[in-house]
């Protein structure tokens, strides 16, 4: 399709943000955000991979899985992606409440005040040592990372209209990077220091920076809509709270972004298991097993940070979204090859590390440039049940597969993987087909009529 030429207004919008601070405001945003993530994650990922259930459950849990002649221990992560999947069912509806009858302005703060709350009352939990806080801890910050990321990119699409999210988005993302990189190494400096109870509070510091950011850019927002002639975020959308999943439904690109979803999650989620189960047999503490994920943690992002200074923002403005979504995808299925062949430890560690670095420095930018060219409910509300509900039911689906596989040995769970990760080739492949009949920039809403609050 050929490019539209922007109005004088737009044009002038693009020059003034280029020597604006909304872009600093977005790094920094992006930097908190993962930051006070990757803090928590570590703590995470030790609580699901620990050998001890008594440390991850209720004790009255424990005892009716013993009644029923059900060991707990034995089903950890799947249960706890059980768990995450339901926990984010219930709460996607309320996501599309939230966004459907409130303006811009309120249910940004109201997503970001929630997950600070819900830290300090962990933070409450860790030090009464309250039985069970493991499990709901796990599941909250898999809600916490889906929502919250979501909602970022979500607000960047109304920030930056799709020429300037191609000269930016490799920064921001860099600047979230180094966030990511940032977070486990406050980990392990502090966590023996004092204890992981006290690192939640570190997190809802970072959050509490998040709000201020989106005070910051929120004027912005508002400048490019203006620019672009569309519908206002600062009225409520109006709608469905069951509109994104409709929009998904209906529309060809978003059904393949949610296939290029489902199937990515898929590889992702074979390795974490198979991951885990090393993770149980090498690091047996909850202290040393945080810091071998965390250590991961770091090796991924410094891969990130490198491809997303180097690679990103050359690739976008020269070949498209294309290379970013299909050289991820071949790399993986690569990767599930090796592995299936010969399914090392350290060659686990090397494919998860190119499978999550190629991730966030290629993949999700490429993903996010496109919502630039969308209209906001399919920013906000399909790109919501994407990123979230697809997102969990293909963690559900995957790590209940894999306890299957795993009775079968690790060569059978990476040759499943080599058939998810073409599945993810063909989902990337029809992202980059069906993205050409995309406006260059995101249609206007002008003439629409307006949302009611």
């Amino acid at each position: 399709m050929p490019r539209s030429v922007p109005t004088s207004r737009s044009a002038r919008f693009r020059n003034a943000l280029a020597a604006s601070p909304a872009l600093w405001w977005a790094l920094l945003y992006f930097f908190c955000l993962l930051c006070g993530y990757y803090v928590l994650r570590p703590v995470r990922d030790a609580m699901g991979a620990s050998a001890d259930p008594s440390a991850v459950f209720p004790q009255w849990l424990l005892a009716a899985g013993e009644r029923a002649g059900f060991a707990l221990g034995d089903y950890t992560l799947q249960l706890l992606f059980t768990g995450t999947f339901v926990a984010m069912l219930v709460l996607q509806p309320v996501y599309g409440a939230l966004v459907a009858r409130f303006p811009r302005r309120v249910f940004l703060p109201v997503v970001y005040l929630g997950f600070v709350a819900c830290l300090g009352g962990f933070w409450w939990a860790f030090h009464a040592g309250i039985p069970g806080r493991g499990a709901v801890f796990f599941i909250f910050i898999a809600v916490f990372n889906l929502f919250a990321v979501t909602v970022f990119w979500s607000f960047m699409a109304d920030v930056f209209d799709n020429e300037h999210a191609k000269l930016v988005y490799g920064y921001i993302g860099a600047g979230g990077t180094i966030g990511a990189l940032s977070g486990p190494a406050i980990t392990r400096l502090l966590v023996e220091q004092v204890g992981v109870a006290n690192l939640l509070l570190v997190s809802m510091a970072l959050l509490s920076v998040c709000l201020l950011c989106i005070v910051q850019l929120r004027p912005w927002a508002v400048a490019r809509e203006r620019a672009h002639r569309e519908a206002s975020g600062e009225r409520a959308m109006g709608g469905s709270v069951w509109a994104g999943l409709r929009l998904v439904a209906q529309d060809p690109l978003l059904r393949a972004l949610a296939l290029l979803m489902f199937f990515g999650v898929g590889v992702g989620t074979l390795l974490y298991n198979e991951q885990a189960a090393i993770v149980r047999e090498f690091y047996p503490t909850a202290e040393a097993a945080t810091r071998y994920y965390s250590t991961l943690d770091w090796a991924v992002n410094g891969l990130t940070i490198v491809v997303q200074l180097l690679l990103t923002r050359w690739l976008l403005r020269r070949y498209g979204v294309a290379p970013l979504l299909l050289l991820p995808a071949l790399a993986i299925l690569a990767g599930f090859a090796l592995l299936s062949a010969s399914p090392l430890p350290l060659l686990v560690a090397v494919v998860q590390v190119t499978t999550r670095a190629s991730e966030f420095s290629l993949a999700k930018p490429a993903r996010e440039t496109l919502y630039t060219r969308m209209d906001r409910e399919a920013r906000y509300k399909a790109k919501s049940v994407i990123d979230t509900a697809v997102y969990r039911t293909g963690d559900f689906s995957f790590v209940w597969l894999h306890k299957f596989l795993a009775g079968f040995g690790s060569s059978v769970v990476f040759a499943t993987g080599v058939a998810v990760a073409a599945g993810m080739a063909f989902g990337a492949w029809r992202v980059v087909r069906e993205q050409r009949g995309l406006p260059e920039n995101s249609p206007g809403d002008a003439m629409a009529e307006p949302a009611r609050a």
